[in-house]
C-alpha cells in the first residue's frame, strides 16, 4: 500500500486526486495541506464525507518520511521550492504545476514571466505525457504532469507530428470547462459572467501552453519541425470537460484511410485512448468524468473525402485526463502497478 501526501489538496485538482485515491486499492492518504484552511478539515471546506486534517505544507515537508508519493496542486511558480525539499527529502514527485514541464529555462522564464530557481532540476524531471513518453515514465521519480489543454492537443496531433505528416501551420479552436481556471474569484469566472456566456481569452500566439505543444510536437518525429500553433482557447460555461477542434493540412497523396490507420497503430493497446469511426464527432460526453481521450478525424471537404484538410477533435476531462486522473496514470506506471488501476 502506497502512501500518498497532496499539497493544495482543496483545490478542484487536489479534491479529485482525493476522490481517486480512495478507489485505488493499493493507495491512501497520509497528510494534505492547505495554506488557506490549516489546522481546519477537509470536511470544512468542502462538502465529503472525509474528516482528513489539513496541514501547512511547512509540516508536510516535516513529515515527508511518512508518504511515498507527493503530489504538488499547488500555482505555478509555487511549486519549485517545495519540489526542491521533497526531492532533497528523497520522495517521489508528480507535481501539476507548469513548473517542471519546460525542458527549457528560457522558453519557461519567457512563457511564465518569472525566474526559475531550480533550472538544475529540469532535465531531472519526466514529461508525463503516458502515451508519448510511457517508457521515461517507468521508475521515474519526478514527473511533471502535462496541462489540460497541451495533453488534449498533444494526444490529438501526436500521430500525425509522428510521422512528418502535420502541415506547417497549424490551428487550434479550444474550450475548456470552468474548473480549469480553479477556485478563482475573478470575475470572469463568476457564475453571472460564465453562464450563457463563452469567452475567448491569450488567443492567437499567447498563450502559454503552447510552449508545451512545441515541446512534444515539434520534436515528434526525431528532429525540430517547423509548426507554427495558432492556439485560441475559450472558456466554456461547464463545470468540467475540454474540447478541442484542430485544423491540419496533411501532404499530397496522403487518404482519409492512411490517416486513420496511422491513428490506430499509434494508439493500439492504448487503454485512455478512444478513437472514433468516421462519421462520429468526439463530444464531452465522451469523456466527462473518465481518464479517456476522445479523438474523431473529419475531412474538411465532404466532396474532396481524401484531400489535403483535416479537421481532429479531441476531447477530455480537464480535472481527470487533464490532470489528476493523469497523475494517477503517471504514479501507476512510475511504481509498476497496473496502469488503469483506480481508473476505470
Amino acid at each position: 500500500m502506497y502512501k500518498v501526501g497532496i499539497a493544495g489538496a482543496t483545490g478542484y485538482t487536489g479534491l479529485e486526486l482525493i476522490q481517486l485515491i480512495h478507489r485505488h486499492p493499493q493507495m491512501t492518504i497520509g497528510w494534505l495541506t492547505s495554506e488557506n484552511s490549516a489546522g481546519g478539515a477537509l470536511a470544512d471546506v468542502h462538502p465529503v464525507p472525509w474528516d482528513y486534517p489539513l496541514i501547512s505544507l511547512d509540516e508536510a515537508v516535516g513529515r515527508a518520511d511518512e508518504v511515498d508519493v507527493v503530489f504538488l496542486c499547488l500555482p505555478h511558480a509555487a511549486s519549485i521550492g517545495p519540489v526542491k525539499r521533497f526531492q532533497s527529502a528523497g520522495v517521489r514527485v508528480i507535481d501539476l504545476s507548469a513548473d517542471f514541464r519546460l525542458v527549457n529555462q528560457s522558453i519557461y522564464e519567457r512563457w511564465y514571466k518569472t525566474t526559475h530557481t531550480a533550472p538544475e532540476l529540469l532535465t531531472e524531471f519526466v514529461y508525463g505525457l503516458c502515451e508519448v513518453n510511457r517508457a521515461k515514465i517507468r521508475n521515474a521519480t519526478l514527473i511533471a504532469n502535462p496541462g489540460c489543454y497541451p495533453t488534449s492537443v498533444n494526444l490529438g496531433l501526436y500521430p500525425l507530428a509522428k510521422a512528418g505528416w502535420l502541415g506547417n501551420k497549424v490551428i487550434i479552436d479550444s474550450k475548456s470547462g470552468v474548473s480549469g481556471a480553479g477556485r478563482k474569484t475573478a470575475l470572469t469566472y463568476q457564475f453571472v459572467e460564465a453562464h450563457d456566456n463563452m469567452t475567448p481569452y491569450s488567443i492567437g500566439v499567447r498563450h502559454r501552453h503552447i510552449a508545451e505543444m512545441e515541446q512534444v510536437l515539434n520534436h515528434a518525429n526525431g528532429h525540430s519541425g517547423p509548426h507554427r500553433f495558432i492556439f485560441s482557447p475559450h472558456l466554456l460555461p461547464v463545470n468540467r470537460g475540454m474540447l478541442s477542434t484542430m485544423y491540419v493540412s496533411a501532404p499530397a497523396g496522403v487518404t482519409e484511410s492512411q490517416i486513420r490507420d496511422l491513428y490506430a497503430e499509434t494508439y493500439a493497446g492504448e487503454p485512455f485512448i478512444h478513437l472514433l469511426p468516421a462519421g462520429q464527432q468526439a463530444t464531452l460526453r465522451h469523456t466527462t468524468n473518465t481518464n479517456r481521450c476522445a479523438i474523431s478525424i473529419t475531412p474538411a471537404d465532404p466532396t474532396e473525402p481524401d484531400g489535403a484538410d483535416y479537421i481532429i477533435v479531441s476531447t477530455l476531462d480537464n480535472l481527470l485526463k487533464g490532470a489528476s486522473g493523469q497523475a494517477i496514470q503517471n504514479f501507476n506506471i512510475a511504481v509498476g502497478l497496473e496502469e488503469t488501476m483506480g481508473l476505470l
